[in-house]
């Protein structure tokens, strides 16, 4: 029922226009979350205690300067990259933001409604956390308290360094109900990313302008945080404004190389490790980085030399479709018929087609966000109309590589999908999925079982995924996009757009296990430990395409 009222409250919300997360409906969401208390967020309902990892994970994926924001607007593209606005960018997300004045942001959507209900889950946690901020203000009294004064003092006063710095976070952490550690800790993780990105304004500066914030909420009307949404954001949801105009690009693309009589197989990953599959041991032939004799230590080294592989692969078929719509999904058309005499590594099975019109064509396109993947997928598979000519492409296979949460492993682990299940509703797809166990080598763990498809990452109760996993479900994971993209699948099936038969495959390598402290995405991601998931997922499925 949360999961539920958070998705019809937003999407009313977003009908309507505007609302005050201090409100009568900014009270709703933030109910709801306190009933799912998302593993992501953590101690988010104890009133004492200021979730440390919440916030880490919340500001890289947010632009920098949110807290000191009053009046946040949600808009569909809008042509401000000539103006003076301030254009933000987080770390973690592809979104892009401007920051119009000192007290207001504009967020542009072109990613959908997944992309509005993750900037929701993220604008009500933050609220929460400032106004139990906010409570620290003033002791018992009703007087300033003597930390945040002190507070107040280290913000103003600029960098601190040594014994300054040790007092000013031990204060810091009476404020937050946190040991003087966790607040270092998420001081030194946001000061990285300050200093080396500027993502964010540090941690000082991010507590004291949300106490002050949260303060004015209940003090001052006409200061009050408002989220608006414009009336070009409301005409474009369900629309595919930016899904059409990414499709048209590709499809133009793959007419002017002359492509379009081919066999096209679509892989949705990432924009690397296809390339690097194909091309690494050609590029580096020459190189001592050659000579590793295990795949996976030869990958792991050639990320070094990422320059290297991308031209020797714009050389040899490899063409890359950079997204000039505002839809944030970059592609690459990979033409095997130019891989007559290229080399592969020894454990890479793959022997291109002999004759030209056979020799397949590969559209590698980044990952979707969510409801996105529909979009996408919906728009690509749809023929291509010039004119009162109507064009049909040949796909021949879907392959989409992920990152999930795993509920029965652990990080890194590889799940295979035979049905996605959406949460919150009765919609659920069973898939004939192309690949099994058997296909990979044994050194990583494979589970096998239905995935669900969840409304967003920051919304992750442990008690919901429990039963998915323990109930006659037996789900073995849960990601974002998975259902999204078979929805349409099976609609270009039925209207005839492709071609029953086929091929279909669906891999996700664990990113997390959101039912395990200290294995949540909060955690962090995987490092150099999800290369081999990665990797062999991807050469499986090249395999499937190609050997």
């Amino acid at each position: 029922m949360a999961i539920r009222t958070f998705k019809i409250t937003a999407d009313a919300l977003a009908l309507r226009g505007y609302y005050k997360p201090s409100g009568r409906s900014g009270q709703t969401l933030e109910e709801s979350l306190k009933v799912l208390s998302p593993e992501i967020y953590g101690t988010m309902n104890d009133p004492r205690i200021i979730e440390l990892k919440g916030l880490e994970y919340v500001f890289d994926r947010l632009p920098c300067g949110i807290e000191e924001c009053s009046r946040i607007t949600l808009t569909a593209e809008e042509q401000l990259e000539h103006t003076a606005f301030e254009k933000i960018v987080p770390l973690k997300r592809r979104r892009v933001s401007y920051r119009i004045s000192e007290s207001e942001i504009n967020f542009i959507i072109t990613q959908g409604m997944s992309e509005i209900y993750d900037i929701l889950t993220h604008l009500t946690y933050l609220n929460i956390e400032s106004h139990k901020i906010k409570n620290q203000i003033h002791d018992e009294s009703g007087r300033i308290s003597q930390e945040w004064t002190t507070l107040e003092h280290h913000v103003k006063s600029g960098e601190l360094q040594g014994a300054e710095l040790d007092k000013a976070l031990w204060n810091l952490g009476i404020i937050l109900g946190r040991s003087f550690q966790e607040t270092k800790d998420t001081y030194l993780y946001l000061e990285n990313s300050r200093k080396t990105a500027g993502s964010n304004n540090g941690l000082f500066k991010i507590i004291y302008n949300m106490g002050r914030r949260a303060h004015e909420d209940d003090n001052n009307r006409d200061s009050m945080l408002m989220i608006y949404f414009t009336p070009s954001l409301r005409d474009m949801i369900g629309r595919h404004k930016f899904g059409r105009a990414w499709a048209e690009s590709m499809k133009k693309k793959i007419l002017e190389l002359g492509l379009h009589d081919r066999p096209i197989h679509v892989i949705s990953a990432n924009m690397h490790s296809v390339m690097n599959a194909l091309y690494a041991y050609g590029a580096l032939k020459d190189n001592p980085v050659a000579n590793q004799t295990d795949l996976y230590d030869f990958i792991t080294k050639c990320r070094d030399h990422s320059d290297t592989i991308r031209e020797y692969a714009l050389k040899h078929g490899m063409h890359e479709v950079p997204d000039t719509t505002g839809f944030s999904i970059d592609c690459q058309i990979i033409d095997m018929a130019f891989f007559g005499d290229t080399p592969f590594h020894p454990d890479i099975n793959i022997k291109p087609a002999d004759e030209k019109s056979g020799k397949p064509v590969i559209i590698v396109m980044d990952y979707a966000f969510g409801a996105q993947a529909y979009e996408v997928m919906d728009e690509l598979l749809s023929p291509h109309y010039h004119g009162e000519e109507i064009r049909q492409f040949r796909f021949r296979s879907i392959s989409i590589m992920g990152k999930a949460g795993i509920l029965p492993g652990q990080k890194g682990d590889i799940m295979l999908a035979t049905a996605h299940v959406f949460e919150g509703n009765p919609h659920n797809y069973i898939v004939d999925n192309d690949l099994k166990p058997e296909d990979f080598d044994g050194s990583i763990p494979v589970f096998v079982g239905p995935i669900v498809t969840v409304l967003g990452t920051s919304l992750q109760n442990r008690d919901v995924l429990e039963k998915f996993q323990k109930s006659t479900w037996r789900a073995i994971g849960l990601e974002m996009e998975g259902g999204h993209y078979h929805r349409a699948i099976n609609a270009a099936v039925i209207r005839g757009h492709i071609a029953g038969n086929i091929k279909v495959r669906y891999a996700y390598y664990a990113s997390d296990n959101p039912i395990i402290s200290g294995q949540t995405l909060s955690a962090g991601g995987l490092g150099e430990e999800g290369i081999k998931p990665t990797y062999m997922i991807t050469l499986v499925m090249l395999e499937k395409i190609l050997g």
